[in-house]
């Protein structure tokens, strides 16, 4: 066979070898951690080891089988609290966060709802539930509730929006301050407990005025110099001559 000379009509291209590109391997996964059971109390509470959280049971809904909106959801906080439920007095809403933590995001555990809809919390809590509840972002500027079917929360354009409410005890925290809940009036000590001085009287309404909430002492009187007379006579004299010129 006779040999075919290169031209410029016929070049012949030497092949070059494939670039071969190592695939860098995927990063690694890190391990979902494996989160602990919630535990029921068996006093209306349940709590969860993995957010130190304690729960109630049951929501507004179960317990009065009324709606609440945001501006009236204290009355069934407060009622809560003042009643210190399983022995706590600091029960609130939970923020966005927190209310995050009962969605449960494999898919497997289900409680129902009071229309018999099946939502993804845990079957430890009580069935018949509402599946949202308010949340500490909500403000009289901004409505918010969290729905606990999806694991979001909603913000709604008016006031006039009704919802429940579940309620958590955070160890720890204070406790809720009531609304209109009355307080003993604080005993004040006395200038004898004070001092230790059983000489001193305290005063009593014969021996001082009463004076109005907010009122400021009043300078106390002297007597003017004939020096300051003559100044001011002096300067009401210059006043009034500035006062014709004019």
């Amino acid at each position: 066979m006779a040999q075919i000379e290169p031209t410029s009509e016929n070049p012949i291209t030497e092949s070059k070898p494939a670039v071969v590109t190592e695939k860098k391997p995927a990063p690694a996964k890190k391990p979902v951690p494996e989160l602990k059971p919630l535990v029921d109390n068996g006093d209306g509470t349940i709590t969860d080891p993995n957010s130190e959280l304690i729960w109630k049971k049951t929501d507004a809904w179960l317990d009065t089988h009324k709606f609440y909106t945001w501006q009236a959801h204290r009355d069934y906080v407060d009622k809560i609290n003042k009643e210190k439920f399983a022995g706590y007095d600091n029960w609130r809403i939970p923020s966005k966060n927190e209310a995050s933590t009962l969605v449960d995001k494999t898919g497997g555990k289900l409680c129902e709802d009071k229309n018999g809809t099946m939502f993804p919390i845990d079957p430890i809590f009580e069935a018949g539930c509402v599946s949202n509840t308010w949340i500490l972002e909500c403000s009289d500027e901004k409505i918010i509730r969290y729905d606990l079917k999806i694991g979001i929360d909603t913000a709604y354009p008016g006031k006039d929006v009704w919802g429940s409410l579940r309620l958590l005890s955070k160890p720890g925290e204070a406790s809720v301050k009531v609304v209109g809940e009355q307080h003993a009036p604080k005993q004040v000590a006395s200038v004898e407990e004070l001092t230790g001085d059983t000489s001193v009287k305290p005063a009593t309404a014969s021996t001082v005025a009463s004076k109005p909430a907010g009122s400021v002492p009043r300078p106390a009187k002297r007597d003017v110099t004939e020096e300051e007379k003559a100044v001011f006579k002096a300067r009401a004299k210059a006043w009034a001559i500035e006062k014709k010129k004019k």
